[in-house]
């Protein structure tokens, strides 16, 4: 997940460690703090795998900090990783978060599919929720039941909040059509004229 971040923003511009730690935290929405001691041992195997380089004449400061761009196989790993599904459920909601950020590099289609999916994924989360509500396990307290109410309520909400994602996304994709299908009748009938004019 922190590869396909580092990736994500490498995409955007290039940086240096600093300025990833940074955006990793505020682009992200706030929610992803990453140690140097995790970003620098991901940069150097990224560095190592040929997804990012450093940039020629790009180290900046006193220091001499070295400024890393995405390579156009870190280009080919970037889109892979932005679609892959993941295999290890837990740690899905911030891998999801992560992946929407990026969202922009993908076709409407794709994110359509990417985000059913998630709706896929909740819908099942809110069927063990709601089975767990119906038939409480002995000895659960007042608050165990506030909290698994709370995860119901959030559970919900992203599910409807994902619907309003769709229906925009279905919406872009339908006016894209139509103004391919309008732009190809213009086509069509400017050739017609020209055939009946020659």
């Amino acid at each position: 997940m922190l590869e396909l971040a580092i990736l994500g923003l490498l995409k955007q511009q290039p940086m240096h460690g600093y300025q990833l730690s940074r955006e990793l935290g505020e682009s992200l929405g706030g929610f992803w703090r990453v140690s140097y001691g995790s970003l620098y041992p991901t940069l150097r195997r990224l560095e190592r795998d040929g997804l990012v380089a450093p940039m020629p004449g790009g180290a900046t400061g006193g220091r001499r900090k070295t400024v890393f761009g995405i390579t156009e196989q870190g280009e080919r790993a970037f889109l892979e990783l932005l679609q892959e599904t993941p295999a290890d459920s837990s740690s899905e909601d911030t891998r999801f978060r992560v992946r929407l950020a990026f969202f922009r590099y993908l076709p409407p289609e794709t994110r359509i599919r990417l985000l059913e999916r998630r709706q896929a994924f909740l819908a099942e989360r809110l069927d063990t929720i709601d089975g767990s509500l119906r038939t409480p396990r002995e000895g659960v307290d007042d608050y165990t039941l506030a909290v698994m109410e709370h995860g119901r309520t959030a559970t919900e909400s992203d599910i409807a909040w994902l619907d309003g994602l769709v229906r925009k996304e279905r919406s872009k994709v339908a006016q894209r059509d139509t103004e391919r299908g309008s732009t190809r009748s213009r086509r069509t009938a400017v050739l017609s004229r020209k055939e009946h004019t020659s």
